[in-house]
């Protein structure tokens, strides 16, 4: 089911772009709010373009927002994934 705000999208972002955003959360010394992120992102880009993102980070489980100060976390570990893949255990 996707979100209205998706359904209107004007501009995907390109490929460069999510992975912009990825490491300025990877690389942030604190866990940054929507504003401090996009302000420290080292090129701007669109508000819209930029909540895209972060809505495709949520929804693939790299990252979580905190619902009462809106501070984001990176939570994907794909070496954690590797040690569970190899263990055989299943993931629900």
């Amino acid at each position: 089911m996707m979100t209205k705000a998706i359904q209107e999208v004007l501009h995907y972002p390109r490929l460069d772009t999510v992975i912009m955003v990825e490491e300025a959360i990877k690389k942030a010394k604190e866990y940054p709010s929507k504003a401090q992120l996009l302000r420290s992102l080292p090129k701007k880009i669109m508000y819209q373009t930029f909540l895209l993102i972060l809505d495709y980070l949520e929804r693939s489980n790299k990252i979580y927002i905190d619902k009462g100060d809106g501070k984001i976390v990176w939570i994907w570990n794909p070496k954690g994934v590797e040690e569970v893949l190899k263990r055989n255990l299943v993931i629900r």
